[in-house]
């Protein structure tokens, strides 16, 4: 067996962390990060906590193999139809040699071995830990791992755990041909795995199945192995989703799907948008329905039991629930006038800046534009659901969620139990990208079973789940901008007011509180995450972002692109406008500042060639946007028209760069699942609010796209032999920007404003 130079790595097998050194920590972080030095030589060693069957060998955190040869990987990120219950065990069995058709795979526990490291530094990062360098970082990982983060979200599975389950799938290999050449007496170098079968290349041949309980009683290697040449290999492959047929004969299970002994039903009604006290029900009304049992209420919400969850929600209907609500009315018009206020506000902060504005802004001829976004909704086809048992030894939920360890403590927490005394069980989300951060619903669901002392299945109705989503930040942008000779952009400033709504998202599910709790606190507060996306990819000069928060009054959300979704939408949109002014066709205008960017211009070049980019000249109804984000890099063409009120989409091009892709086909998918997000973005997927309240709350009244608004979609995944990059988040922003800018070449007229057709 062929061997690379590679060193085991302690945390994907045994979980031990290796920090950083005493000298690097006290040179790289000064004298501050000298306080970290107590917790690193505080030792912390993680065994699995997997549970293994009679016939079960657990070879590693992400692997277990059975005495048939079946092959279960556990994966710990929440498949939300992303793919990466397929890809990341694709990535394990590759190197492990096993045949695909006897890979399983099972929800992880909550464990730290399984924390997301990289989401949690990208969200928690801060100008301490930025300041810090290495040693902040360091401390990040410790605190996620420590606390065992486990989140899904960003795109970041991939990226995350790409070397982990390599790892993984190469120890197991190891071992295996070790247990195999023990028992043969030859040298375990000689040995391989090719479809699940143990070969010296002769005359043995063993299956893993049969030697796997041998395997684990013996050692690694001090350096580990990895498979050579691309014989035979499983990554870069087409291979089926695992997922797929228990999804098309409905055997999968979803929240909604758990069956439970003496099981009763739920639904719940928790007032308008902010601080709202429940004041009153009709308990006399609602006791007509017809297997209804009883009203359970508490100070925030009333919830009915019924023997089925039409009567439970018909009872609640009629109880027509009163509700006190302290506080301003969220409405569409507030949150307008919040975002312009804050731009008069001192909370403002300069978050990235190059070069310096003043003395070229001074006295020169600026183009400046203001751009809108509304908030958008989650709308998933599945609705918050969760099923709970709360007996005496404990409690057991199952549940869809992106931060299942984060959920296990709020759920105990709310019980009074221990976190071991809670056992969640993690399920795939139908939809969420984001929604199933928050797990109100498990811990209304475990409340509401231990209070009835039987099983509870809780839905909350589509009414529900309008009224309290957590939506994408509403935001405003001032953008101005100098040219030069030749269309060069000698000056750019992005001034954006909007919430952060991933600030929120962590005040709720992390620190516990309220929705509107965690709005207020967020509210002056300046934070990169709120202007993601908005650092130019364009070598121009001298740019400034600038960050002014504000309190909405609504509450928001983690959501597929986060703050990319409006950050893009400004840029793209600002750099068309820069264009037509400086004279010059939409995509060489772009072009002439990507020389330092090859990929991203490679992007550009590849949609527009394949999309028949004809210049953007009047009638085209063409329009272009390009991006980069977290090691991804995209360009989209469009085709676009307006019949009267309504928005036509013929056609839409996408080209690319996300590295060398495990699974080029779910990668494809994803990206054309983005383009129809970025399309709801644009026409739909708003509400406006009055009096606390959406408008409306109907998926048919949402103005989403339908199969007859989408033409044709492709999509070019470039060549790369980077590492992969998540796709998940990618393509979503590039779209609105791109039917904006089409428009303008088959209207004449710019549209600022998202979504781009009406939401009343």
């Amino acid at each position: 067996m062929a061997r690379a130079p590679r060193k085991q790595s302690g945390p994907n097998f045994s979980g031990t962390k290796t920090g950083i050194n005493r000298r690097t920590l006290l040179v790289g972080g000064g004298a501050a990060a000298g306080l970290l030095i107590a917790w690193g030589i505080w030792p912390r060693s993680y065994e699995p906590n997997l549970n293994a069957g009679a016939n079960e060998t657990i070879l590693n955190a992400f692997l277990k193999i059975d005495a048939s040869g079946q092959i279960i990987v556990i994966v710990p990120q929440t498949e939300m139809g992303q793919g990466v219950t397929t890809v990341l065990p694709q990535i394990l069995a590759d190197e492990l040699g096993a045949d695909w058709r006897t890979v399983a795979v099972q929800s992880a526990p909550v464990s730290p071995l399984y924390a997301n490291t990289l989401l949690a530094r990208e969200w928690l990062a801060s100008d301490w830990t930025r300041l810090l360098g290495g040693a902040g970082d360091w401390a990040l990982n410790q605190y996620a791992t420590r606390g065992a983060l486990m989140l899904t979200g960003g795109g970041t599975s991939i990226p995350m755990f790409r070397d982990a389950y390599r790892d993984a799938g190469a120890a197991a290999r190891v071992l295996l041909c070790k247990a195999a050449a023990a028992r043969w007496n030859i040298p375990w170098e000689s040995c391989d795995i090719a479809d699940g079968i143990i070969t010296d290349g002769a005359a043995h041949r063993m299956k893993i199945g049969d030697i796997v309980a041998d395997a684990a009683r013996f050692d690694l290697p001090d350096i580990l192995p990895y498979r050579q040449g691309q014989d035979g290999r499983l990554s870069g492959q087409d291979l089926p989703r695992l997922d797929t047929p228990s999804k098309i004969d409905g055997s999968h299970n979803y929240a909604a799907d758990i069956r439970l002994p003496d099981m009763v039903y739920a639904s719940i009604r928790q007032g308008p948008i902010g601080d709202a006290l429940l004041a009153g029900v009709d308990e006399k009304s609602a006791g007509g329905v017809t297997g209804f049992l009883r009203l359970i209420r508490r100070d925030r919400w009333v919830a009915a039991i019924a023997s089925n969850w039409w009567a439970a929600n018909k009872a609640l209907d009629l109880a027509d629930p009163v509700f006190t609500l302290r506080g301003p009315q969220v409405s569409s018009g507030s949150i307008d006038e919040a975002l312009e206020t804050a731009f008069e506000s001192d909370a403002g902060r300069r978050l990235y800046a190059q070069g310096d504005l003043g003395p070229v802004f001074e006295g020169a001829t600026i183009l400046a534009s203001e751009y809108q976004v509304d908030a958008s909704l989650h709308l998933a086809i599945e609705p918050p659901c969760a099923t709970a048992r709360v007996t005496e030894d404990g409690a057991e939920v199952w549940m869809a969620t992106q931060a299942p360890g984060l959920a296990r403590a709020a759920i105990a927490n709310a019980l009074g139990l221990s976190e071991r005394a809670v056992t969640l069980y993690p399920l795939h989300a139908g939809g969420s990208f984001g929604r199933a951060m928050d797990w109100d619903v498990g811990v209304q669901a475990a409340l509401l079973a231990q209070e009835m002392k039987r099983p509870v299945q809780l839905l909350w109705s589509r009414l529900e789940d309008v009224i309290q989503d957590r939506p994408s930040a509403p935001a405003h942008a001032r953008m101005a901008a100098k040219l030069g000779r030749g269309g060069a952009i000698e000056g750019w400033s992005a001034k954006v007011a909007a919430p952060c709504a991933m600030t929120q998202t962590w005040s709720r599910i992390a620190d516990g509180k309220l929705p509107h709790e965690a709005a207020a606190d967020a509210a002056g507060k300046t934070t990169r995450l709120a202007v993601a996306g908005m650092v130019p990819p364009y070598a121009i000069p001298n740019w400034a972002v600038d960050h002014f928060p504000t309190d909405v009054g609504l509450p928001l959300g983690f959501v597929r692109g986060n703050a990319h979704l409006h950050g893009v939408f400004f840029t793209e949109s600002f750099i068309d406008e820069l264009a037509h002014l400086a004279g010059m066709e939409a995509m060489s205008f772009r072009i002439q500042m990507l020389g330092g960017n090859p990929r991203l211009a490679h992007c550009l070049s590849t949609a527009a060639s394949m999309g028949g980019w004809q210049g953007g000249i009047p009638g085209s109804g063409q329009g272009l946007s390009t991006h980069m984000m977290n090691g991804a890099y995209a360009a989209v063409m469009v085709e676009a028209a307006m019949n009267g009120d309504a928005l036509s989409v013929n056609r839409i091009v996408a080209a690319v760069d996300a590295g060398d892709q495990v699974n080029p086909d779910i990668a494809r998918q994803q990206i054309e699942s983005g383009l129809i997000h970025g399309l709801a973005y644009a026409m739909g997927a708003a509400v406006p609010y009055e009096k606390g309240m959406p408008t409306r709350a109907i998926l048919g009244r949402m103005n989403l796209p339908r199969l007859a608004d989408i033409g044709e979609v492709t999509v070019e995944l470039m060549r790369s032999t980077a590492d992969p990059a998540g796709v998940t988040d990618l393509a979503a922003p590039l779209v609105a920007p791109a039917i904006a800018n089409a428009l303008y070449t088959w209207t004449g007229q710019r549209l600022r404003s998202l979504p781009l057709v009406g939401t009343a």
